[in-house]
């Protein structure tokens, strides 16, 4: 996952909004948007490669997505990045006592957002402990939260517009699927090669090897009710398939 706007508290009608992009190469396996056989209550994506998922959510209401963090060249971690989102979803641990136990040297860099119906959380071990987010809205990319990296910003932006819209999800997606590359004066240095900072900088990443493999939209009204919406793409953006699931809004 590289990017993710949240809406946490920020519109009357539902308290929690996300839109986000899974970046990844193509040859990881992944599986489509579903229930989880394992864990019938927990819907979201799995990647067949390392387990768990970037993205999902309960039946109810609790919430995890995690990016990793752009470090080239950084050792490897002892447990996949996936297994954060996954274990929460499983789990019954409030957001604040699940934050509390991570063993932050276990993982490559990662950021994590949870939430469990009643409080957002938000840690990275790359230099953020664990804080209790306000109401508001929340990028997040491959650094640390909001920061001001110019396709967040963009993507910020067009969220807090579009949130005005709903319940109709379009306006969501579109800003989802902004392609435009940020002029070269503006790519922020992460440490890869220019050719991958300019394909890196677009919301909606397009080539033939890496790229947008899915876009999602969850929206939770305040009955815990919610709906989750993923778009899935191939190389170069060509959509693949649609996974809808909706327990009432």
């Amino acid at each position: 996952m590289c990017l993710i706007v949240v809406g946490w508290q920020a519109h009357p009608d539902y308290p929690l909004i996300v839109a986000a992009n899974r970046d990844e190469f193509y040859a990881r396996p992944t599986a489509f948007a579903d229930f989880w056989a394992p864990s019938p209550e927990v819907f979201g994506g799995r990647d067949l490669e390392a387990g768990g998922t970037w993205l999902g959510i309960t039946r109810s209401g609790r919430f995890a997505a995690v990016t990793n963090v752009r470090e080239p060249g950084a050792g490897k971690g002892r447990q996949s990045r996936g297994r954060l989102t996954q274990d929460f979803l499983a789990g019954r641990k409030t957001a604040a006592d699940y934050m509390d136990q991570i063993d932050m040297a276990a993982y490559s860099g990662f950021n994590l957002v949870v939430g469990d119906g009643r409080s957002l959380w938000y840690c990275s071990n790359r230099g953020a402990p664990p804080r209790q987010l306000a109401p508001g809205i929340y990028g997040l990319s491959n650094h640390l939260l909001d920061s001001p990296w110019p396709k967040l910003l963009t993507a910020r932006e067009g969220f807090a517009r579009a949130i005005g819209r709903l319940p109709d999800r379009a306006p969501l997606f579109e800003v989802l699927a902004d392609d435009e590359i940020v002029p070269d004066t503006e790519l922020p240095n992460t440490g890869v090669p220019l050719d991958w900072e300019r394909r890196l900088s677009a919301i909606f990443v397009r080539s033939e090897e890496y790229g947008t493999r899915a876009s999602t939209v969850l929206i939770q009204s305040a009955d815990g009710s919610f709906a989750f919406d993923e778009r899935s793409f191939g190389p170069l953006g060509r959509p693949l398939q649609a996974s809808v699931m909706s327990t009432g809004v």
